[in-house]
């Protein structure tokens, strides 16, 4: 406080009054911003040729939902930082608002025709939404680890969106940063992102969907780029990802690409009922000359249906790249393989809807049950039920204190789930909390189905998120605990497909999964050996899981199954040994490994394992060998110490 003129001026008052005000200013953005985020997700109906890019980008705004809800209950200020970087994520938010009104009121012909313009838009929303959020200092706002991994996942999307968007040239420091935040930066990087990508496809047998093919699609942008910036990582084909004594050779197909009926490499890979993979036309002409088995399983197919297994196609494409081989085309295809509804059955499919709506119980368990059915028959079926409006009324179904009327609800839902397009129905009808609510408190029946169904939609990426922020894994760890040996499967199939987003992990490890898991992989009558070490191989990596391993004492039963199980559940759990064996505890765990007589089972599976175990023991075997000459050297310098002062030290580790 000093005197200026007749007036005295505190200063410190006149801070604190702008610190206040600075502090009022921030909650009120945080308002604004919340209440933008609420009516964004009020918006909901987009009936025009760009539904599909509408309700994508308003799925994902509304990720960010928990962010601001959380800023909008702390009690701590924001700071100046974090008030401009937010400043600049409304008005990203109020363009997303308006394009998202754009679709929901505005004209369906003007959107056609200045389909250039709108195309524009999203371009232009997606940038300023991906910039704005790029500048949030996140580690400065009072939000959970959960809700800030969930909204970095959110920033990635919207950066590998930027660059889907575009088709031709793209900013060179887009895919720089792409690159440095996904930490694609050498050969090596690359390469195994690119294994990464096949495993998936290895460890799953199943349809991710599109997702897979735009991975792939963004892995060979930033390869090509990187190889751009320094010419010596090779071509584009990736030739320069090879050995120098390999590349002459032709390279090996990988059994996973080749159709088990021609044997050659699978240009249109498709999935049939039992879940194996086969090239379209050859299955086809299986089918056509009236076989109804699976020609690798010999398994009854319980119908015809052919999905396209997105995932390979894109891997085995990106294989061909990397092997200087141009990619088998796709066969031409006509829309005639989409399913119809003929007048006939969409009639009676409308009758079935009309007794769901019935305020009988017996009429609504009756019409659930026939729906039920009727999906499970064909894909055609699947498409009119959906396209006649019954999910909806389905998912209503799902609280219903009928205990049959709610198993076939929930049942009619998985076996409409299998269509794709139906995936983003269910969820849209908001059908998760009724079928965590099923896997809560149904019968043993019913809750299996749910837990089979929360798989089948989890499939697309964005939805694993939703599921799990919903409450779904508790549930489901109950479920493998406590259910019947299908339900324990339909569990740990959900889990594990729940789990390969990284913020499940830590969900599933605090609701107990892991004393489960490792006390299914020491019970050889229970069954679940493979579906098991899947789930622990995720797991592994997250910190809290390696942590839950650790304590169960998993590690003998992972020895075993190196030691005598299959090469697919060698492979998962040298995979988890090795994330195991990494970090604070791997001296403890090597020196366990060691005394099992890990080395020995190590070095046989790299020479006669899979591709992917002989890499997995390869990894193994280095650490392996690191800790002992680290053991060796130590224990050199302990004996030379020892002699020095007098007093000869006896070896106490054998190294033979």
């Amino acid at each position: 406080i000093f005197r200026s003129g007749e007036e005295f001026v505190d200063w410190r008052s006149m801070a604190e009054e702008e610190k206040a005000t600075a502090v009022v200013a921030g909650r009120a953005l945080v308002e604004r911003m919340a209440e933008a985020a609420e009516e964004i997700s009020a918006i909901s109906d987009y009936r025009n040729a760009y539904r599909k890019q509408f309700c994508d980008l308003s799925r994902r705004m509304k990720l960010l939902e928990p962010m601001f809800q959380e800023l909008k209950e702390s009690k701590d200020p924001i700071p100046e930082q974090a008030v401009r970087s937010l400043v600049q994520l409304k008005l990203a938010l109020d363009s997303a608002r308006e394009l998202l009104r754009l679709g929901n009121e505005g004209s369906k012909i003007f959107l056609v025709l200045e389909r250039e313009k709108t195309t524009k838009r999203f371009l232009e929303v997606t940038v300023q939404l991906e910039q704005a959020l790029s500048e949030v200092p996140f580690d400065m706002l009072n939000i959970s680890d959960e809700v800030r991994e969930q909204v970095k996942i959110f920033v990635k999307k919207f950066c590998f969106l930027r660059i889907l968007y575009t088709d031709a040239n793209v900013d060179p420091s887009t895919l720089r940063r792409l690159a440095e935040k996904l930490q694609l930066l050498t050969i090596s990087d690359l390469k195994q992102e690119s294994l990464a990508l096949h495993e998936m496809v290895v460890a799953s047998d199943g349809d991710p969907g599109e997702i897979i093919e735009k991975m792939s699609m963004l892995l060979k942008k930033v390869k090509d780029f990187m190889q751009t910036q320094n010419p010596e990582m090779g071509t584009p084909t990736n030739k320069g990802l090879l050995p120098s004594n390999e590349r002459a050779k032709p390279p090996v197909i990988p059994d996973d690409f080749r159709c088990p009926i021609s044997l050659e490499l699978m240009k249109d890979p498709v999935i049939v009922a039992t879940g194996q993979t086969y090239e379209r036309e050859s299955i086809e002409k299986w089918l056509q000359a009236g076989h109804d088995t699976c020609p690798k399983t010999q398994q009854r197919l319980s119908n015809k249906s052919l999905t396209p297994n997105y995932v390979l196609r894109s891997l085995i494409v990106q294989w061909c790249e990397a092997n200087g081989i141009d990619p088998p085309k796709r066969p031409a295809r006509t829309d005639k393989s989409r399913p119809t509804c003929s007048s006939e059955q969409h009639a009676k499919v409308l009758d079935l809807i009309s007794k769901l709506s019935s305020r009988s119980i017996d009429d609504q368990r009756s019409a659930a049950a026939e729906l039920r059915l009727l999906a499970r028959r064909s894909a055609e079926n699947r498409l009119c039920i959906a396209e006649a409006g019954a999910i909806p009324l389905l998912v209503k179904l799902l609280s219903t204190h009928d205990v049959h009327t709610q198993e076939h609800a929930v049942t009619a839902l998985l076996n409409l789930s299998i269509f794709e397009d139906n995936k983003e129905r269910i969820i849209i009808s908001g059908a998760v909390p009724g079928i965590v609510h099923v896997l809560r408190r149904g019968s043993m029946e019913a809750r299996e189905n749910a837990a089979a169904t929360l798989f089948s939609i989890s499939v697309v990426d964005d939805y694993k998120i939703r599921i799990g922020n919903l409450g779904a894994i508790p549930p489901l760890v109950s479920l493998l605990r406590e259910g019947s040996p299908r339900g324990k499967k339909d569990a740990a199939t959900a889990l594990f497909n729940l789990s390969i987003y990284q913020g499940n992990k830590g969900k599933a490890v605090r609701a107990g999964v892991v004393p489960i898991l490792v006390g299914l992989l020491m019970d050889p009558e229970a069954g679940m050996m493979e579906e098991t070490l899947a789930i622990l191989a995720i797991l592994s990596s997250h910190p809290e899981g390696k942590a839950a391993i650790t304590a169960a004492e998993a590690l003998p039963a992972l020895v075993e199954v190196i030691k005598s199980g299959s090469p697919r559940n060698k492979e998962n759990a040298a995979a988890t040994l090795l994330h195991l064996c990494s970090g604070e505890q791997q001296q403890q765990h090597l020196a366990e490994a060691h005394e099992k007589g890990l080395m020995g089972l190590l070095q046989e599976m790299a020479e006669n394992g899979t591709n992917r175990g002989k890499r997995k023991a390869a990894q193994l075997i280095q650490r392996m060998n690191r800790f002992l000459e680290q053991k060796r050297v130590a224990q050199a310098q302990a004996q030379a110490l020892a002699e020095h002062s007098g007093n000869p030290a006896s070896p106490d580790f054998d190294y033979r």
